[in-house]
């Protein structure tokens, strides 16, 4: 059995030429962290050039519906279910639905959308794997960076909530690091999914899936409404617990909105975990198959 201190080699076949990479084990956590953190800059430093694209990627969607549905409506009036009046308002039950969305298709599109454009017939992901880090950590480096857009993507639905909406939202975090903690959760999880849409969809049918996957899954992840009140639909009800996104909505339903009915906060931070290790587990033997294939 090998120690921290012996040599290792780690190989793999890049268009069919054998690259061999060895080290000693006392340079392991030096070297992963600098070459981590070397991905994770040259990344940055892309986002950085394409700011102004990537927040009207992540805030239009927010900013439209709070508009429609907390600016707009309220004042119509009427029969309108949504008008003034209604306890809790609609722009409170939509707050946290909308930073769950804002975090799911920020995290999808980080990875998803870079992915099938790098196992394309250019093969760029191939410059990418040449990086001296193990696989599944070139992997997890674009798990982490699309955390981190979705985190920013979360957060900047916040203002919008304060100023768009025509009945001021009743937002109150009661506990800081439970909020940290449901961000970082549900922000690796919509990047685990990416991974897996981004490893195992053909780059052709990118769109598709959004369509018939990432839409579908949006709709009944009790963004609009919180899982409580599907009680009158018992088969909904639990079959939407199926639904990652569920757990991304009522984990800051209960951080921002605690006031609003949400599920236990135990059962919110189990899923979150289940569903992050395990998609990320999914992704990662796709991503895999696809650089070694």
């Amino acid at each position: 059995m090998s120690n921290s201190t012996d040599v290792r080699e780690q190989r793999t076949e890049i268009r069919g030429q054998r690259v061999e990479i060895k080290d000693t084990g006392r340079y392991d956590s030096w070297f992963f962290a600098k070459a981590f953190m070397g991905l994770f800059l040259r990344d940055l430093r892309v986002l950085t050039r394409e700011f102004l694209p990537f927040l009207l990627r992540v805030g239009m969607q927010p900013l439209l519906f709070l508009f429609v549905f907390t600016f707009i409506l309220p004042r119509m009036g009427g029969a309108n279910p949504m008008a003034a009046g209604a306890e809790p308002d609609f722009g409170t039950i939509l707050l946290p639905g909308l930073m769950a969305v804002a975090i799911m298709f920020s995290g999808i599109a980080a990875v998803a959308l870079p992915l099938s454009s790098e196992f394309g017939i250019t093969r760029e992901i191939d410059d990418r794997v040449m990086c001296p880090l193990p696989l599944w950590a070139v992997a997890m480096e674009k798990v982490c960076f699309s955390a981190m857009q979705s985190i920013i993507a979360a957060l900047l639905v916040i203002p919008m909530a304060y100023y768009v909406p025509a009945i001021p939202v009743q937002a109150h975090v009661a506990n800081w690091f439970v909020l940290a903690l449901v961000l970082v959760l549900a922000s690796l999880l919509a990047g685990s999914l990416g991974l897996v849409i981004g490893s195992t969809v053909n780059p052709k049918q990118i769109g598709l899936v959004f369509s018939i996957i990432v839409v579908p899954i949006t709709f009944l992840g009790c963004v609009y409404y919180p899982w409580a009140y599907l009680f009158k639909i018992p088969w909904l009800q639990y079959g939407v617990l199926f639904n990652p996104i569920v757990y991304m909505s009522e984990g800051l339903r209960a951080a921002v909105t605690p006031q609003v009915a949400h599920m236990p906060w135990w059962a919110i931070l189990v899923a979150l975990v289940f569903f992050t290790a395990a998609l990320g587990k999914l992704g990662l033997r796709g991503f895999l198959g696809r650089v070694l294939s």
